[in-house]
């Protein structure tokens, strides 16, 4: 049985980590500038869509590099973060879901990085992104996908438990649980600090990489490239994430 979060939005995530979410971010083994790299080479002229932009992370570096970034976010306070930092007042974004692709026009390239496709917390929504996806590419347009390989065995009776750091100051924790019937995950990430105690609740579906080859081929999308790392490394049996280059079936 999953946890309890009627109150759950598409907002809450984002709302509730907005203030540290860099933070965060910069304890996570996060490649960012070979992501830039690879995505700014991808884009051709642009002009690019990011789904879920967050604190622009990726799409300010993509901007300065005199790419015209869009965006898509959920959370106002993510937003707000991102109009705060030097450029950010420049890249439209639009407030909403990002299964919607609520924007107007065609795209060369659309990405999303991170594991956040998986914050779609079930197969419809998931789908549905894909679909409003293709519906925005440009006849050659490519969508980029960069997240983990799940591992249903980390799951012990469908709970896991997870040390992310362990400093003398602070303690960053997770609880999860999982259903294995819809593959729907729902956890609080904990933080321990000396200042207090903070919680992070989320809800996701990671799924692996051949169900999202599944849901792009129902979309009218294949896959035309896979890798392991932004390095183009080569995608095997024992990748733990990987970055997906879908375009539109011939």
């Amino acid at each position: 049985m999953l946890l309890a979060m009627e109150s759950y939005e598409p907002s809450t995530w984002g709302d509730r980590l907005a203030d540290v979410y860099d933070e965060m971010l910069g304890s996570m083994a996060l490649e960012t500038e070979p992501a830039v790299e690879l995505l700014a080479e991808l884009a051709g002229g642009g002009p690019v869509l990011e789904l879920a932009i967050g604190t622009g992370r990726i799409g300010l570096p993509l901007s300065e590099r005199g790419l015209e970034v869009h965006g898509i976010e959920a959370s106002p306070a993510m937003v707000e973060k991102l109009r705060a930092r030097p450029g950010g007042d420049r890249i439209p974004v639009t407030i909403g879901d990002f299964a919607e692709v609520g924007v107007e026009g065609s795209y060369p390239l659309i990405f999303v990085v991170a594991n956040t496709l998986f914050l779609l917390h079930s197969e419809e929504d998931q789908l549905r992104c894909y679909h409003n996806v293709a519906a925005h590419l440009t006849d050659d347009g490519i969508f980029v996908v960069e997240a983990h390989v799940p591992n249903p065995a980390r799951y012990r009776d469908g709970q896991a438990i997870d040390i992310f750091s362990l400093e003398p100051d602070r303690v960053m924790l997770g609880f999860s649980r999982r259903d294995a019937a819809t593959q729907r995950v729902e956890s609080v990430e904990v933080w321990i600090t000396e200042k207090g105690i903070r919680l992070f609740p989320s809800r996701d579906r990671p799924v692996p990489p051949a169900e999202l080859d599944v849901m792009a081929r129902r979309a009218g999308l294949e896959l035309r490239d896979r890798w392991s790392d932004w390095q183009r490394s080569p995608f095997t049996a024992a990748s733990e994430r990987h970055i997906s280059v879908y375009a539109k079936q011939a």
